[in-house]
C-alpha cells in the first residue's frame, strides 16, 4: 500500500481502507463526519504476534476488524494495548476477543488499571507493564512503555517503536475539532489546547509527561484522538505545550490559591536565607573569638615554655655583668656563659617554631600519619601538664594515616589536652593522669584521649559541644573550644568527635577515614 506524503490532505485520503502511517504500521480506525471526538486504534502487523492498539468502542468495531482483514487477519492478533480505560478506548474489547479466539490472547495495560477494565468482561489474561520493565518483545521487535501517571488516568502510559521511531501517545497530543486533519499541520496546537486544558490535570503532571516524550528520537506521533503529528511539527508542539495552562491552573479558585501558596512560601524562603545569613555571621564572630582564645592560649604558654630560659638568661648575664665590673671574667668563662645562652634563645626560637607550625591553618588536606604529628605536638603539652603534676602516656602506633589538615588536628588535639588538664587541677584530683590511644578498625582510624577526673556530669554530657557551654569558671575559658573541635573535626574534615563517661573518666574519641602511607619518590 502507498504511503501518504508528509503534507498530504486530508480530502484526499480514503478512510474506509486502513492507511500506512510507517513500515507495518496502520491506522484502522473509523472517520465520523462532523465528529469533534475522532478516535484512532492502530495495528501492528507482525504475523501471528500482530498488536492492537486502543481498539475503540462498539462505534468503530466494524469498520476496525474490516480494516484489519483487509490487511492481514484478526487471528493473528497476539496482543491488545490500553493505554487507558475509557470506553472510547476499551470498550470493544470483549468483542474482539471473541472474533480473535485465541488462549494466548493479552491485554497489555497497567496495573492500576486492571481493576477498572475487567468491569468490561475482559477474560483474556493481563500483560502488566510494570512488572515487565516495561517492554515487550514480540517476534524480532520489541516495544517501550514510557508511564505518564495522571495524563488523564493514574495508570497512563504511551508505548514507543524505536524500530519505525513512533510514539502512540493515548491521549496525549489529541485534539477535539471538527475540522479534523489526519496529519497535524502547524496550527495543530490550537485544535489541541482545549483537549488538554480540560482533560490533564495540571502543568505540573502534563509537564512531567512531556519531558520524558520529548527525550525520545521521534518520526511521528499517533495519538488517540485528534491527528497524527510528523517530525516537523513535534519540538514546537512540546514546546507550546509545556507553556499550556490546564486542569487546576483553569480554576480561578486554584490559581489565586496557588498564587497564595508561591507569595507564602517566597517569604518563607527570604526568611530562611536572612536567618542563615546572620547564623554564618554569628558562625564567623564565634570563630573570631575563638581565635582570640587560642591566641591568648599561645601566648600563655609560650610565655610558660620561655619563662625557665629567660630566667638562667638574666641570672647567667648578671654574672658575667658582675665579675666583668669586678675584672674577674676570663675568656673562657664568658664564651662558656654566651654559648649556654645562645642554646637557651635557640630553644626559645624553637618553641614559637613549634606553635606557629600547629596554629598555622592549613589551605588544603593531605594525609600525614596521625602517630608522629601527635609526638611532634606533645613537645609543646607534655611541659605543660608535667608542670601542673599531670601524667600523660602516649604509645605511637603504625599505620595511622588519615587525609585532612593537619595543624587543624593538632589544634583539636590540644584544646581536648588543654580541657582535661583545666578539669583534673579544678578538682584537685591525686595522681592526674591523661592516656591517649590510637586504635585502627574497619578502615577508621580513632584516637582515644581519656583522663581520670571522674567524668562529665550525665546532665551536662549532651550539651558538652554546643557553644558557649562549659562548666568551668568564666575566668578558665569561654566555652567554645569543644564546640569550635566538633566542627573542624566533622564539618570540615568529615570525621566524627564523640565523647563518653568510663569508670575513672570522660574519654573522647576522634574517628577519621583510614587512608594508606603516601608514596614518596
Amino acid at each position: 500500500m502507498k504511503k501518504p506524503c508528509l503534507f498530504h490532505y486530508t480530502f484526499h485520503m480514503d478512510f474506509t481502507q486502513p492507511i500506512e502511517i510507517a513500515d507495518h504500521i496502520y491506522w484502522v480506525g473509523m472517520y465520523l463526519p462532523n465528529d469533534p471526538f475522532q478516535c484512532h486504534p492502530y495495528f501492528i502487523d507482525n504475523g501471528n504476534d500482530s498488536i492492537l492498539i486502543d481498539p475503540g468502542s462498539m462505534l468503530e468495531y466494524d469498520a476496525v476488524v474490516r480494516k484489519i482483514e483487509h490487511i492481514s487477519t484478526i487471528k493473528n492478533i497476539r496482543y491488545i494495548i490500553l493505554h487507558h480505560q475509557d470506553p472510547d478506548l476499551a470498550a470493544s474489547v470483549p468483542a474482539m476477543e471473541k472474533r480473535i479466539g485465541r488462549e494466548d490472547l493479552q491485554v497489555i495495560t497497567h496495573s492500576r488499571m486492571v481493576p477498572l477494565v475487567k468491569h468490561y468482561l475482559i477474560t483474556s489474561s493481563y500483560y502488566e507493564i510494570d512488572k515487565h520493565d516495561h517492554t515487550l518483545a514480540y517476534g524480532k521487535k520489541s516495544l517501550q512503555f514510557i508511564p505518564t501517571p495522571y495524563c488523564h488516568s493514574p495508570g497512563a502510559f504511551v508505548t514507543y517503536d524505536p524500530h519505525t521511531k513512533t510514539l502512540f501517545s493515548g491521549d496525549i497530543f489529541g485534539g477535539i475539532e471538527e475540522s479534523w486533519e489526519f496529519y497535524a499541520e502547524d496550527d495543530y496546537f490550537e485544535k489541541a489546547k482545549q483537549f488538554h486544558a480540560e482533560y490533564m490535570p495540571s502543568r505540573d503532571i502534563f509537564n512531567y509527561a512531556l519531558k520524558k516524550i520529548e527525550a525520545l528520537d521521534l518520526e511521528r506521533i499517533a495519538p488517540q484522538h485528534g491527528s497524527i503529528i510528523q517530525k516537523p511539527q513535534i519540538s514546537s508542539l512540546i514546546e507550546k505545550m509545556k507553556a499550556l495552562e490546564c486542569g487546576l491552573y483553569i480554576e480561578k479558585e486554584y490559581r489565586h490559591e496557588l498564587l497564595y501558596t508561591i507569595e507564602a512560601l517566597r517569604q518563607k524562603d527570604q526568611a530562611l536565607e536572612s536567618s542563615l545569613k546572620a547564623l554564618k555571621e554569628k558562625e564567623e564572630f564565634l570563630f573570631q573569638k575563638a581565635k582570640m582564645a587560642d591566641m591568648g592560649e599561645m601566648i600563655g604558654n609560650i610565655a610558660h615554655q620561655w619563662r625557665q630560659p629567660l630566667a638562667i638568661n638574666n641570672t647567667l648575664l648578671s654574672i658575667l655583668k658582675e665579675k666583668s665590673q669586678m675584672d674577674m671574667l676570663n675568656k673562657e668563662e664568658l664564651m662558656e656563659k654566651i654559648s649556654e645562652m645562645e642554646n637557651n634563645l635557640q630553644y626559645m626560637s624553637k618553641t614559637i617554631d613549634d606553635f606557629m607550625r600547629f596554629y598555622h591553618p592549613a589551605k588544603k588536606k593531605r594525609i600525614f600519619n596521625i602517630s608522629e604529628v601527635i609526638s611532634d605536638a606533645l613537645g609543646i603539652m607534655r611541659p605543660i601538664l608535667q608542670k601542673s603534676g599531670i601524667s600523660l602516656r602516649f604509645t605511637p602506633s603504625d599505620n595511622t594515616y588519615i587525609k585532612g589538615y593537619m595543624n587543624e588536628y593538632i589544634q583539636v588535639v590540644i584544646s581536648i589536652l588543654t580541657n582535661a588538664k583545666d578539669i583534673l587541677i579544678q578538682r584537685n584530683i591525686p595522681n592526674p593522669a591523661v592516656t591517649m590511644s590510637l586504635t585502627s578498625r574497619q578502615g577508621k582510624v580513632t584516637l582515644t584521649i581519656s583522663d581520670n577526673a571522674g567524668g562529665i556530669e550525665e546532665k551536662h554530657i549532651q550539651r558538652i559541644f554546643d557553644p558557649y557551654f562549659t562548666t568551668k569558671h568564666k575566668s578558665m575559658g569561654t566555652g567554645l573550644g569543644l564546640y569550635l573541635s566538633k566542627m573542624i573535626i566533622e564539618k570540615n574534615m568529615g570525621g566524627i568527635l564523640s565523647v563518653e563517661n568510663r569508670p575513672e573518666g570522660a574519654a573522647f574519641h576522634i574517628t577519621m577515614e583510614q587512608y594508606h602511607e603516601p608514596h614518596t619518590h
